[in-house]
Formats: structure tokens, sequence, C-alpha cells
């Protein structure tokens, strides 16, 4: 009889940890040599990745998944290898006076925690499964990867590929559809990571809750688009479209929406519409430009348009060549910018994930704002203008996982910044020495000298005189 997908997880994970227990201490030139087959895993199979990417979209510009899935994920890697030293040394710590004048001592030890969990999403399959996982095996961790079934034929190359550069004990990927990934986040694992919706972001955390396994959820939200009045619009214009539009816009960290000073709409919305021009004269047989992932993503989308006409909103498609897309089936969608948008249309209640673009107004910026302030913490925030009382106006009083000013997206590829969410936008981070520290314990070491600290200080009973003067200095 054959063992049932939750029994074989359950094993493997037992395989892994019992591996990782056997092997301690393991040093620092196994982590390395783990980093380095990851990274070359995805440099010598890139292609063989990016085909099958591109087959799970149904079209994906092997050039947008070199950049974004592979080159950036290899890179990521090297930037672990060049930092782990670093990051992996004790760090010492202060003792209270007199102790270290008696030979008291205290350090970190940042060690691995064991066996962690990667449930990675369909939008960036290869990055997102193989990046928080070269910093997983930098601190010393095996893994477990359950990759989307939205994509499948990149979970497939990838489970075939990691089962040739890795033996099942030190990293493995699990496939299957959502019962899988349900029984997955459910493992007692030493902690798992999550990257994908708020929705299911609280379903892996009740999960994992269960086994006290502590979590990285990376997850999303309306991150919204700051024009400041010393916007360089034509530029901002340009560079909005740019990340609303790449893997069109089905990315955590993409402008969900953009809020402008109203006697500029006009111009914002023009400025926007050059962009793509430029980038994408045209859209159903440019390879440049990805499709939406499924049929059900596509009609969500269809929807969540169709809504905000319903309910009032001008819609405006930035079909640059007069395509027709009522006759295709490629389940490609134009960029689409929605005016005059209220809270009661679907576009400003959820991320949208996709190339919909709604535009807000605003008098003030303190309006634009306390508008944000008042809806969950984003995972992204973005502001375009050269007015530095401005800027700093609006960073101060907001609240979001990071920030990129005047663009859009690039914090997320700053290797040294840590990447994260806020509230419903997520919890912990990775990248940057956060993330080394993300999957390690720090173990506190203290060691006591040899004389008698408990009396000297009046800790011993009897308590007495030496009790209440070390009570009395400590009050002070």
């Amino acid at each position: 009889m054959a063992e049932s997908p939750k029994s074989a997880m359950a094993t493997l994970l037992h395989k892994q940890r019992d591996a990782f227990t056997a092997a301690r201490p393991e040093g620092l030139d196994v982590r390395r040599d783990r980093v380095k087959r990851a990274i070359a895993l995805l440099k010598e199979n890139a292609e063989a990745l990016c085909k099958a990417m591109s087959a799970d979209f149904g079209n994906r510009s092997p050039h947008q998944s070199m950049i974004t899935d592979i080159a950036g994920t290899a890179n990521f890697g090297k930037y672990c290898l060049k930092h782990l030293d670093k990051w992996a040394r004790a760090e010492k710590r202060h003792v209270q006076f007199p102790l270290g004048l008696l030979g008291a001592k205290a350090e970190v030890r940042y060690e691995p925690k064991g066996v962690i969990g990667i449930l990675s999403p369909w939008n960036f399959p290869v990055n997102l499964s193989f990046g928080p996982l070269m910093q997983v095996l930098a601190a010393g961790n095996r893994a477990m990867i359950k990759p989307s079934e939205f994509t499948e034929r990149t979970s497939e190359v990838s489970a075939e590929l990691c089962a040739r550069y890795f033996d099942e004990v030190e990293v493995a990927f699990v496939t299957g559809g959502p019962e899988v990934a349900h029984e997955f986040s459910a493992l007692p694992f030493d902690h798992l990571v999550f990257t994908g919706s708020t929705a299911t972001g609280r379903k892996v955390m009740e999960a994992a809750a269960k086994n006290l396994c502590p979590v990285t959820l990376e997850l999303g939200g309306k991150s919204p688009v700051f024009l400041g009045r010393s916007a360089n619009l034509e530029q901002a214009g340009e560079r909005i479209a740019l990340g609303k539009m790449l893997n069109a816009g089905q990315i955590c960290l993409a402008p969900d929406y953009m809020y402008v000073p109203e006697e500029k709409e006009d111009a914002a919305v023009a400025a926007v519409e050059l962009g793509v021009h430029k980038m994408y004269p045209t859209l159903l047989e440019n390879e440049d430009y990805a499709s939406v992932v499924t049929d059900r993503h596509f009609d969500r989308l269809q929807g969540v348009v169709a809504d905000a006409r319903d309910k009032g909103a001008e819609v405006i498609e930035v079909n640059p060549a007069d395509e027709d897309f009522g006759n295709t089936n490629a389940r490609k969608m134009p960029l689409t910018i929605l005016r005059g948008v209220t809270d009661d249309m679907q576009a400003m209640q959820e991320e949208i994930f996709g190339p919909v673009l709604p535009v807000k107004t605003y008098k003030d910026v303190d309006e634009a704002i306390d508008y944000v302030n008042r809806r969950d913490r984003p995972l992204g925030l973005y502001y375009f203008g050269q007015d530095s009382g401005e800027r700093e106006q609006v960073l101060r009083r907001t609240i979001s996982g990071g920030v990129t000013v005047n663009d859009v997206l690039f914090h997320v590829s700053m290797e040294d910044l840590p990447f994260g969410g806020v509230g419903p936008s997520g919890i912990g981070s990775y990248h940057g020495v956060e993330g080394f520290r993300e999957f390690s314990h720090a173990r506190s070491v203290y060691t006591q000298p040899k004389i008698d600290i408990a009396k000297l200080a009046g800790f011993k009973p009897p308590y007495g005189a030496a009790t209440e003067k070390a009570v009395r200095t400590m009050m002070k």
C-alpha cells in the first residue's frame, strides 16, 4: 500500500531532522557548498526553468524570467556567500558591572534552527522558492519546499533538478495541490516561510500555531503610490507603468493604486499611458508582456474592472496598437486605468494582482496619508517627488513593509535591505543580515566566573544587609 502524501512528508521531515541533529556541528564550509550547489542549479538549468515558466504562464519573457527569477536569485546566493562568515560570528554582549571585571562573559551565537518549510507561490516560482532557500542554507538548516500547483511544470522541473543537486535530507521539493499545501503547513517544522495572499497567510499561521512553529509570512495588500506635486510626471508615469505591467502586474509589491494631486490627474494618467506606449507598442504577440497565469485569475480581473465600471468608474484601456483582445484566449490584458474610483468597488477593497490601476486624487497630501493610514498596512509604499519635506512627511506618518522613493518595486531587489511586511502584509523578513537571523536561533551563552557571584551580590539566602544594599543599588 502506497504511503499517503501526509505520511511521506512527515517521514521526510523526520529524516531531515535526524540528519541535521547527527551532523551537528556542521562547519561553514558545508553551508557554503550547499549555497554554491543552489546557485549552480540555477545557472546550469536557466533555459529549462525559463521554458517551464513560460509554459506555465502561457507566455512569459525568458528575458524577464532571467532577470527576476534566475540571475537575481543566483546573485542573492553569491551575496549570502560573501557575508556568511560575518553573519555566523558569535557576538559579544555586555555584562553588568562589575561582573566583567570578575571574569564573566556573555555572547550570542546564531545557530541553525533545523528543518525549514518553504511554501512558495506561482508569480515568481523560482525566485520565491530558491531566494529564501539561499538564506535557509546559509544559516545551516535543511529545507522542504512546497511550490505552487498553478505553475506545475516549473514545480516539476525544480523538483527534478533539486533531486540531482541535493540529497533529500538536505533539500527536497514536495509537489501537489491545495490539500498537500494544507498538510505541509501543519507539519512540525522548526520554521515555516510562506509567500502568498493575506487570506491564505492567516490559514498557514493558524496551522503552524498548533505546532508553535514560528513563521515568516510574505503577504501583500494594496501598495499605494504617492505622486507629489514636485514629481517628474513623465519619469514617474513610465516607472509606474513598468511596475504595473512587469509580470502583468502579478507581483505582491506592484503599485496597487495611484494617489495624485487633483489638478494633475489628467497629466499623470497621460504619463502612465505614454510609458505603456514606449515600452509595449503591441501587447498580444509581444513576448515581453506576460499572460495572466490562469483563466480563473483572468476572469477575476475582468470582474474587478466590470464592477468598477458598473459603479461609475471611468475605464481606460491602454491599448497602443488598438488590438482586439476579445477574440483571443491568450489571457493577455492591457493596462486598465480606473478613474473616479470609490471605496465600495472591488478594485479598492482587495489586492488587484494584475494590470489594473485605480487612480485617486487629493487636494492636500495629508488626505492621502490619512486614507492610507485608515487601511491595512501595505507591503510597499512609493513616493515620487523632489520635495524632501513632503517625502519625509509621507514616510514618517505612514507605516509599510518597505519603501521605494522615485520608483516602484526596487527596494526588494536590494540584497542588503530586509524585505518583509507589517501586520496584514506580513510577519518577519528575509534578505540582509535580518534574513540570516530570521532562520537562525539567537542562543544566549553566559559564562560565570569562579568567584561566588550570588553570595557576593547578596542574592543567596539567608538574606541580609548585602541583599538590601544590592536592592538599593539597583533601584537608584
